[in-house]
């Protein structure tokens, strides 16, 4: 079903509350609310530039570019209150307009719900030097509610942002796709003035992130909420490597103490980057992807890979950590020296050691601690 009004710069809102008129299809509440171009910050809510404890915003997150990563080249920022939907230009608007929006970006007053914030943050930190937080990623509290009612997804096979709106517990709102012209001319998003097919592209990716907020809430207990919040900071965190570390980003939330008395604390989660040696990701990866499956299999972590868009030399590993020390060895097993125990004798008699192999590499990693 087409939400959009004729090409007036406007659109439809689905909110959780009572007031706006009712779709006759659905029982989405609708807003008609204004879509508004920004070139200068002027333009943007004082409430997102000028965060405050007294005025706590849920906003629709997303970002669009060229190449959208460390390297790459950030187009438009999209935001989606309740009232109306921002593209901020970072073409017209320039390192100004976007550092403008820091202080919103970086708030803890201010939610930002976004369906998978890894290349958006990668983008805002390297670009711009933002650090995102306070983040729902919606991929991620779909995956952990999954999990929770007995129907674990491969983290190789997350969520579509197309398949999650289609979820009748979520949205059930089947998106008109437009066509990915974007696949075909990789500077689609740097073409300005703004087509109708590119605002339409733009708004259609956070105008129901509200009201999928909404819907995730109903579903989360304490437990899942803290633990949505904990691998949302740790995915904003998964592709922005530095030689700073991450010294400069907020904490990571704590396991609250109201968890440990009552017995229900998750396990703590961390991140780990491991960096792989010149030459040695193939060894790594494995024929077809066999190497780093095996470790998948064998361990409860998501592992993530840069690929193309890098970063090429490291595995980024999210999640409990003895499941994650176990992963480390194991990874490292497949370009460490198989001559265990003898000291400075770095010798590779194999490519990389098969699955087995690095299985007796981390015990025997165990068996040293």
């Amino acid at each position: 079903m087409v939400f959009d009004t004729p090409y007036q710069r406007q659109t439809y809102i689905p909110l959780p509350f009572n007031s706006g008129s009712r779709h006759q299809d659905h029982e989405v509440v609708l807003s008609l609310v204004p879509i508004h171009i920004v070139t200068h910050a002027s333009q943007l809510p004082k409430e997102f530039l000028f965060p405050s404890s007294n005025s706590h915003l849920i906003v629709g997150f997303d970002c669009e570019g060229v190449n959208l990563c460390r390297n790459g080249t950030l187009c438009i920022i999209q935001l989606a209150f309740s009232d109306a939907v921002y593209i901020v230009d970072a073409i017209e608007g320039g390192e100004k307009l976007i550092k403008a929006c820091k202080r919103g970006l970086q708030s803890r007053f201010i939610t930002k719900v976004v369906h998978d914030c890894k290349r958006d943050s990668e983008a805002l930190y390297f670009q711009f030097g933002i650090k995102l937080h306070n983040v729902m990623d919606t991929q991620i509290a779909y995956s952990l509610i999954e999990e929770q009612q007995g129907r674990r997804r491969s983290s190789d096979d997350p969520i579509s942002f197309v398949g999650l709106l289609a979820d009748p517990q979520y949205c059930a709102w089947k998106m008109i796709l437009i066509p990915h012209l974007y696949i075909q001319d990789p500077k689609f998003w740097a073409q300005r003035p703004f087509s109708e097919m590119m605002l339409r592209a733009a708004v259609d990716d956070v105008r129901f992130l509200p009201y999928v907020h909404h819907k995730i809430m109903e579903k989360l207990n304490d437990r899942l909420l803290f633990q949505v919040a904990v691998r949302s900071a740790l995915h904003c965190r998964s592709f922005c490597v530095s030689d700073k570390g991450f010294a400069d980003w907020r904490p990571i939330p704590t396991i609250p103490e109201s968890f440990k008395v009552k017995g229900n604390a998750p396990e703590e989660e961390i991140l780990s980057v491991i960096n792989v040696p010149s030459g040695k990701m193939g060894h790594v990866i494995g024929k077809k992807g066999a190497s780093i499956l095996s470790i998948k299999e064998s361990c409860k972590d998501e592992i993530l890979i840069g690929g193309e868009r890098g970063p090429l030399d490291k595995v980024i590993i999210i999640g409990p950590i003895k499941e994650l020390r176990k992963a480390e060895a194991m990874i490292r097993g497949y370009w460490c020296p198989n001559q265990l125990g003898k000291p400075g004798r770095v010798q590779l008699s194999r490519p990389y050691l098969e699955p087995d192999k690095a299985m007796l590499f981390f015990l025997l990693f165990i068996c040293t601690l």
